[in-house]
């Protein structure tokens, strides 16, 4: 019903979010839980660097990538490609729980192969995303992209962020399968779920703008970085927000990522933790669509402000989490910002680039901004964590799983040095340049 008003590209594209949503949710939230669960210590630590490693890795590449995506043709086989990669890394993680975990030597093979499978599916899903994100420009016009951008995040909770996640829980639940049978049931259903609901993006969504390719197309595409990256640099409203963009996403994404971690290493129940992440996948749809309304109304540059706020308080609030019911407030606390933020984020992008032909290179640098900054996160929160862990060690007596336990509310504290960061640029910064006219965000 709430579709009607969408083209059929537009449909298509949204559901790339209902697509590759299982993997948000099945693999960054479950797959770490598992993880700390054979992990032999600091498993909250080992995998923030996993995670930062992984984000290095697609930062790296994201220039390139989106320069070539530029290319007539290209984007599309590229998108294919980086999707292909992540649904046959999440087909891999599907045999990890039925391998041989009767040993500690055992159980540290299968923890590797975890977080090279969790590396790799990453780069998958971050690559692909970056195509994705390309296009955004193909499929509709700068007065509908807030609207399909933000729907586009809707489709995703209520398809790929909950379908999955519940078929998990029931089958834990209510039929009483094996915890490791279910997982492994989880990291299989993601592979397909991923795979097939991707065919409405590659069957009905064409590459509409594009740059020849020239004769020598690496050397073509690293010369145009250059020249990109300085028009990025002169456009300052645009270079700003690219800052601003690359701190409070980053606090954004760390949550994400490390949210099931660090219950677990609180020792909160983990049925419950998944429990109120579904909780935040129901109620992200109708957030998404308020979101939507109030961009409509008060623009989209005031709402990713509310958002940069509630993330402020949510970081605050983490710190003190000591009961599992704690962890559904904030789970509901994210719920009301995760989409819109980042729906925002992306369509008030799309509608600074000055020149449509070449969306794919500057979504690169989009992108780039936003994978270095979930480098950054990740392991503030790790060294963060350990150096606590080391301090609490000298002066106390208690066991590993305590120390850890202890030391792991001041590594989530530290992401709100992010999010202030972020939230000072954004505020207080780039609006002298919007006011200029050198950047339209709304």
């Amino acid at each position: 019903m709430f579709l009607k008003r969408y083209t059929k590209e537009e449909k298509s594209w949204m559901m790339y979010d209902w697509a590759n949503s299982a993997h948000s949710v099945i693999v960054v939230t479950i797959l770490p839980i598992f993880f700390n669960s054979i992990a032999t210590e600091r498993g909250m630590s080992i995998w923030g660097y996993a995670t930062s490693a992984a984000m290095l890795i697609v930062a790296l590449m994201a220039p390139v990538m989106g320069a070539f995506g530029d290319f007539r043709g290209w984007r599309k086989k590229l998108f294919f490609t980086f999707m292909l990669i992540g649904v046959l890394a999440c087909a891999g993680l599907a045999v990890t729980p039925m391998l041989d975990l009767s040993t500690a030597e055992a159980m540290e093979k299968v923890a590797f192969a975890i977080l090279v499978l969790y590396i790799i599916s990453t780069i998958g899903f971050a690559g692909a995303n970056l195509y994705y994100d390309s296009f955004l420009n193909d499929v509709t016009t700068p007065e509908r992209m807030d609207s399909v951008s933000t729907m586009g995040y809707g489709m995703g909770y209520i398809g790929g962020s909950t379908i999955p996640l519940l078929m998990f829980l029931i089958l834990v639940g209510a039929f009483g399968v094996d915890m490791m049978a279910a997982m492994s049931f989880a990291f299989g259903l993601t592979a397909v779920w991923w795979f097939v609901f991707s065919i409405p993006l590659l069957k009905n969504v064409e590459q509409k703008s594009w740059i020849e390719r020239e004769e020598h197309p690496v050397r073509s595409s690293l010369s145009k970085l250059g020249a990109t990256a300085r028009e990025i640099f002169r456009n300052k409203a645009m270079f700003v927000y690219l800052i601003a963009y690359f701190f409070y996403i980053d606090g954004v994404n760390t949550v994400i990522h490390m949210s099931t971690s660090y219950g677990d290493t609180l020792g909160l129940d983990s049925t419950a933790m998944l429990l109120a992440l579904l909780l935040v996948q129901v109620l992200g749809l109708p957030f998404a669509l308020l979101y939507i309304k109030l961009a409509d109304r008060f623009g989209a540059r005031f709402m990713v402000g509310v958002g940069i706020g509630v993330y402020c308080f949510i970081t605050v609030f983490a710190f003190f989490i000591s009961e599992t019911w704690h962890f559904w407030v904030l789970a509901v606390l994210v719920a009301t910002s995760q989409g819109g933020i980042q729906a925002l984020s992306r369509s008030m992008f799309g509608k600074m680039i000055p020149d449509k032909a070449r969306t794919g290179e500057f979504f690169g640098f989009y992108d780039i901004f936003g994978k270095f900054s979930a480098i950054m996160g990740p392991t503030l929160v790790a060294v963060t964590n350990g150096i606590a862990a080391d301090v609490i060690s000298r002066n106390s007596t208690a066991s590993v799983e305590e120390i850890e336990a202890m030391a792991a509310p001041w590594g989530v504290l530290s992401i709100l040095i992010i999010f202030l960061i972020g939230g000072a640029l954004y505020f207080l910064v780039l609006p002298r340049y919007l006011k200029r006219g050198e950047g339209k965000a709304d």
